[in-house]
């Protein structure tokens, strides 16, 4: 039986800035690797709903919603008052959200202040070396650690598709890491943030996670902590907060993505369909960044991979999760079950936090393309793991982009 230790690295530092939770312990699902379905035909009328529920907030703070997006809000058991109040903190897992269809996220204005966003942690699990035992000799040998870089500020001009994921587990706030990546249907106008599964779902104990956010080039500046904790919301976020109208994961993921650190992870990918918390000026994300990345599912084998970047924002110890880093390495293999797809696998001493974050070669076409997330990574935090994209991945990422075609 695999022994998974807790999430990369010891995690008790940074526990202490937690804020009280009142979420029963028989629910911490929060360090599963995580998230959920394709279901190219899930609930359009349930992502239009949420699209709506981002109404302009009136002069007692409160969102106004049309009664017909309520109404539809409420067949999933979800007053979206009562969730603004805090009916979100309730994670009773009768009641938890878990289809790919039930897929529900209402915004709820200035919840994500400088605070919150400073104080969320990581929700990765690490795996414990000795237990990579089904790889059936595919394994290569374990690579040699690479100490993570800073990415030089400012972050939008040197990664502007990097950025952080926000989101509320039964454990508290959690974040991850995520990039901006092309949409087909809307070329030069996505608003399509690629990141991994567990971020968005705690997998088949669970449902999907809540208040999911996205911001790009977070901390721009690269501020020291001191200097956060006196920042602005414009200097924390300096391009906005883009709320996940509607996220998409594989099918995979959702029936074997587990809180141990193996479970699901070669599927451990997703999608995230995001709108402005305040409407903006009209502009989509990839023209408020300015840039964003192709994804390639035709990479070529591990063995002709020359080199990858993975980026993130690492936040278990030593790390804050603050500043963003970055490991480059020529990848190995990395099998966990004979079974499933053989993953990627970096030298990197980046810890939980940076999971999600983008891993860029170059691509099928000779261009720089994302080709795989963090997934997983050991409690010693030497290396990372990444699922190889293929057809699964690619049906996730063309479902979400044919379901906002039209818009």
């Amino acid at each position: 039986m695999r022994s998974i230790r807790p999430s990369f690295t010891a995690r008790g530092a940074r526990r202490a800035r937690r804020r009280t939770s009142s979420v029963p312990a028989a629910v911490s699902l929060a360090s599963a690797l995580a998230l959920t379905a394709t279901a190219c035909n899930s609930g359009d009328t349930n992502a239009d709903a949420q699209a709506s529920a981002s109404a302009a907030a009136e002069g007692d703070g409160k969102i106004t919603i049309p009664d017909n997006i309520k109404d539809k809000l409420k067949e999933h058991g979800i007053d979206v008052d009562q969730w603004k109040d805090g009916a979100w903190k309730d994670w009773n897992k009768d009641d938890w959200l878990r289809e790919a269809q039930d897929y529900i996220n209402p915004i709820i204005e200035g919840l994500w202040d400088p605070d919150r966003m400073r104080e969320a942690e990581d929700p990765d699990t690490g795996v414990d070396d000795s237990d990579l035992s089904g790889d059936q000799g595919v394994t290569d040998p374990e690579p040699t650690p690479v100490d993570a870089k800073a990415v030089p500020a400012t972050y939008h001009d040197n990664a502007p598709e990097a950025g952080k994921v926000f989101f509320d587990s039964p454990e508290g706030t959690m974040v991850c890491s995520a990039t901006v990546v092309e949409d087909p249907a809307h070329p030069g106008k996505s608003n399509m943030v690629w990141t991994a599964g567990h971020c968005v779902h705690a997998g088949k104990s669970g449902g999907w996670y809540r208040n999911i956010a996205f911001v790009p080039s977070y901390n721009n500046e690269a501020m020291a902590t001191g200097q956060l904790e006196a920042a602005a919301k414009e200097e924390v976020a300096p391009y906005g907060v883009w709320w996940g109208d509607w996220a998409q994961t594989s099918d995979q993921w959702i029936e074997q993505g587990g809180a141990t650190g193996g479970d699901g992870a070669s599927y451990d990918f997703a999608v995230i369909h995001v709108t402005p918390e305040e409407g903006g000026d009209g502009k989509s994300l990839e023209e408020t960044v300015g840039s964003a990345l192709p994804v390639d599912f035709e990479a070529p084998a591990v063995a002709e991979v020359e080199s990858i970047t993975a980026t993130g924002y690492p936040a278990a110890a030593p790390f804050d999760g603050e500043t963003l880093y970055q490991c480059q390495d020529k990848p190995g293999r990395l099998s966990i079950s004979a079974s499933d797809p053989t993953m990627y696998r970096i030298g990197c001493t980046m810890t939980g936090g940076s999971s999600g974050g983008g891993w860029v070669a170059t691509g099928s076409d000779g261009e720089p393309a994302l080709v795989s997330n963090t997934s997983i990574g050991p409690v010693t935090a030497g290396w990372l793991a990444g699922p190889r994209l293929g057809e699964v991945a690619k049906g996730v990422y063309d479902s979400v982009s044919e379901k906002f075609a039209g818009q």
